[in-house]
């Protein structure tokens, strides 16, 4: 008999989409139908994840089965890897042709690179406007890249997974514009999903209609609260590839993540934590590299920080957990480490790109909570050293953005020179509350939502920079955008004004 093709999440919700239903009902804000808490979503039980899993409807009932049936693998096999035996027979059973993805990421000018986990060794294509690549899928359960290398600037492709003659996925995306083109380029970005927000659909079409070219994740994303038990942050990265929404965003925006507490081992820890060693750390550096789709290293370094040019911006994103020494908490290196400090300087010294836009985990600045566990409480001899590099080399165009402490904030960073750095927290896309909106006495702070709005309900929201470097003046505009869409805050900054004195 042969096997149906596996097309319940994206291409039946594409379809939809250009069917009209989703926008109509995303108009209208579609309810979420069972609510659940964020010390619930950190436990992550079956019963709790099972009702994350329906939170905005039911699943086809073939996919829903495949989780189910995977994270009882997961949860009783510590050693359980998504080439187990178990996990492919699901997969067979269930009539899954992809385990995960398309999930896009790597954007360049040029192209994208789509990672894919097939469940069989079938051949596999990706076809993009009439050119096709094959899938390199000869072990089911590994993941398997194609990079699309070969495309104009500014484009934008359509794309299909097509499995013997089957579609079973498709997407879209648009190449990162020519610095020389004069087209914008748009970036999303936020944190906090901690699984809640990863099946919010509301939020995706929102992000999905402002047409962003790529977006930043900044840590607390799909894996809560799973320390060293590798397994399980397996079952969570298979909960978020079964998710609807999840499969809009990720076969659509091309997406550059980084962890922090929750996604690493548990709230509040890094580097190597008491309980466990140095093997653990490295089983988990492990699989956050197989699940997600970041621009490769090109050295050994151990954290998963990264940098790539991508238009207008080098985006730089750092490792703030794994990489710090609990042992010389509040002293120099502490935070990120030698290795990781040097690497940043010299990416910082070598750019040519007009803006840099940096991502801490957690936050830049010290307003909120008293720094706590972040750049304040952890390194402030190194903090100042990026600083002053930043000034006294005169780098322009540094944007900061940071996570963590729930809530959407941005605040200006002042210098004794006179020069403001700027930083951007929108950490609301799971929509939980943290501390206050608006920090007590804090001249510097731009503006501040919690984690619930005035009535009580979650706090959705994401942010967004728009790059303009086709005109005397390039500029950024930054804007803080509801779950439905809406413009809530709008800050524009010149290149100019991103630009340190002459000391």
């Amino acid at each position: 008999m042969k096997r149906r093709p596996f097309l319940f999440t994206l291409g039946s919700l594409l379809a939809a989409v250009r069917g009209g239903w989703v926008r109509e009902a995303c108009a209208r804000g579609v309810e979420r139908r069972i609510r659940v808490t964020l010390p619930q979503a950190h436990k992550g039980t079956l019963e709790i994840d099972t009702q994350l899993l329906d939170s905005y409807g039911r699943l086809p009932e073939d996919l829903r089965q495949f989780y189910l049936d995977a994270r009882q693998v997961f949860e009783s096999d510590a050693a359980a890897a998504f080439t187990s035996p178990a996990i492919l027979d699901a997969a067979a059973r269930h009539h899954l042709v992809l385990m995960g993805g398309p999930l896009l990421g790597d954007l360049t000018g040029r192209g994208v690179t789509l990672w894919l986990r097939p469940a069989t060794t079938d051949p596999i294509t990706v076809v993009v406007d009439q050119k096709t690549y094959p899938v390199d899928s000869a072990r089911p359960g590994q993941v398997a890249r194609v990079v699309v290398d070969d495309l104009s600037p500014g484009t934008s492709c359509t794309y299909q997974v097509r499995c013997n003659r089957d579609v079973v996925a498709e997407g879209r995306f648009t190449t990162a514009p020519d610095e020389r083109s004069g087209q914008p380029f748009r970036l999303t970005f936020g944190s906090c999903f901690h699984k809640i927000g990863i099946h919010n659909q509301n939020l995706v079409e929102a992000i999905l209609a402002r047409h962003p070219h790529a977006m930043m994740l900044l840590g607390d994303i799909a894996v809560d609260d799973r320390n060293n038990q590798v397994n399980m942050h397996r079952a969570d990265y298979q909960l978020r590839d079964v998710s609807q929404a999840w499969r809009d965003l990720a076969s659509q925006v091309p997406l550059y993540a980084a962890w922090d507490d929750h996604d690493y081992f548990d709230n509040d820890l890094s580097g190597i934590p008491r309980q466990f060693t140095a093997a653990d750390r490295a089983k988990v550096r492990n699989v956050w590299r197989e699940n997600w789709n970041n621009p490769p290293a090109t050295d050994s370094r151990e954290g998963i920080y990264f940098n790539t040019h991508v238009g207008p911006v080098e985006i730089i994103m750092l490792d703030t957990r794994s990489c710090r020494d609990g042992s010389r908490r509040r002293e120099y290196n502490s935070y990120l480490g030698g290795p990781q400090l040097q690497w940043l300087k010299d990416t910082l010294r070598r750019s040519t790109a007009p803006f840099k836009v940096i991502s801490s985990g957690t936050m830049w600045s010290d307003y909120v909570s008293n720094a706590k566990d972040s750049w304040g409480s952890w390194d402030t001899q190194a903090r100042e050293e990026i600083f002053g590099l930043v000034e006294e080399s005169r780098i322009g165009g540094v944007l900061l953005v940071s996570g963590d402490r729930h809530g959407a904030r941005a605040f200006r960073i002042p210098r004794p020179s006179g020069y403001n750095f700027y930083e951007f927290e929108p950490a609301t896309l799971g929509g939980v509350s943290g501390p206050k909106g608006i920090v007590d006495n804090c001249p510097e702070q731009l503006f501040g939502y919690s984690g619930h709005d005035r009535n009580g309900n979650d706090f959705v929201a994401f942010g967004e920079f728009t790059f303009d470097v086709h005109r005397e003046q390039p500029r950024v505009t930054f804007r803080l955008i509801s779950e439905h869409g809406v413009e809530l805050k709008k800050i524009d900054l010149s290149l100019q004004q991103l630009t340190p004195p002459s000391l």
